[in-house]
């Protein structure tokens, strides 16, 4: 068994990896997981001696096979929970997130394998990030962010970078979620804003910060 916060850890690399970071380095996890740089150095040292992780300064810290497993165990189990939380009971996409961070800590070997059937194998969670299955396959990624749309161009939206309660907040109040239709109607050079249609029905301004935060496919 590991502790929460290796797991914690090995979780955060993961993702990094999964962003396409070339090198992740100890600053890189400090500012993903918000903790001291010196705390983070500590954790990967012990991380290494437990054979999860390797670190090269002039490679930066990769997850050896047995950390990778831990980390898509913890990934999948937090995937799936949001995935319940939000078609079973009933919770918002912007409370969901807190809640898994608890419960992906809850081990049993058959749970992530259960609680996959019972919600029908889905492929992406609530925020459109693919679940792992229980091999690490996973669906695919997406990578176009609003911003890269041009001009006259509709899309959907098929996943959210940003993940914080606000900006999840300030979706639901425009009425965009997953599958949501954005026309791109107009680029502002002045300030990089963008003029959308939500829906083919309502039209708003939106700012550079959020475009790069919404992913869509064309």
């Amino acid at each position: 068994m590991h502790t929460l916060s290796e797991e914690n850890y090995l979780k955060a690399i993961y993702n990094l990896y999964k962003q396409g970071l070339a090198k992740i380095t100890p600053t890189a996890i400090s500012e993903a997981l918000g903790n001291n740089p010196a705390s983070v150095v500590d954790m990967i040292k012990k991380l290494v001696d437990k054979q999860l992780l390797e670190y090269e300064k002039s490679k930066g810290v990769k997850l050896t096979a047995s950390g990778k497993n831990v980390a898509i165990s913890i990934v999948r189990k937090h995937r799936l929970w949001e995935a319940f939380l939000l078609e079973k009971l009933g919770y918002g996409w912007d409370e969901v997130h807190d809640i898994a961070e608890q419960l992906e800590h809850v081990y049993h070997p058959e749970l992530a394998d259960r609680l996959d059937k019972f919600l029908g194998f889905p492929q992406y969670d609530p925020h459109g990030d693919p679940i792992p299955k229980a091999n690490g396959d996973t669906a695919l990624t997406y990578k176009t962010i609003l911003a890269e749309i041009p001009e006259g161009k509709t899309c959907r939206v098929v996943a959210v970078k940003d993940t914080s309660t606000p900006f999840l907040q300030y979706l639901k109040k425009l009425d965009i979620g997953i599958g949501t239709t954005i026309t791109l109607t107009e680029k502002i050079p002045f300030d990089n804003s963008m003029s959308i249609v939500i829906n083919n029905n309502t039209h708003t301004s939106v700012s550079k910060v959020f475009a790069e935060n919404l992913l869509v496919q064309e």
